[in-house]
């Protein structure tokens, strides 16, 4: 689940939002009021962000990095592809 706060709701109870994000694994953005936003998450869900971005797509490093983000529902999960028999009965 994702929350969006005004600064001033974020201020006045930091501890719970921290703690949410923190162990619910909540995505918290925060509106200010010069019309800029900021987004607060896990330093492990960052950890796994960047290791996304500095691997190299179709390493193992990138796959882990990137089940762990399915996992944590900040990538969608991969469709089921359903099979297709049809290819294996030529043979």
């Amino acid at each position: 689940m994702t929350l969006a706060l005004t600064q001033s709701d974020f201020r006045a109870h930091l501890k719970k939002y921290l703690d949410q994000v923190n162990d619910e694994d909540e995505t918290v953005y925060v509106t200010r009021s010069n019309q800029r936003s900021v987004a607060v998450i896990s330093q492990e869900k960052m950890a796994w962000l960047e290791r996304a971005l500095k691997a190299k797509e179709g390493s193992l490093e990138y796959a882990i990095a990137r089940d762990q983000l399915i996992k944590s529902q900040v990538l969608p999960d991969d469709k089921i592809v359903e099979s297709n028999d049809s290819y294996w009965n030529q043979f």
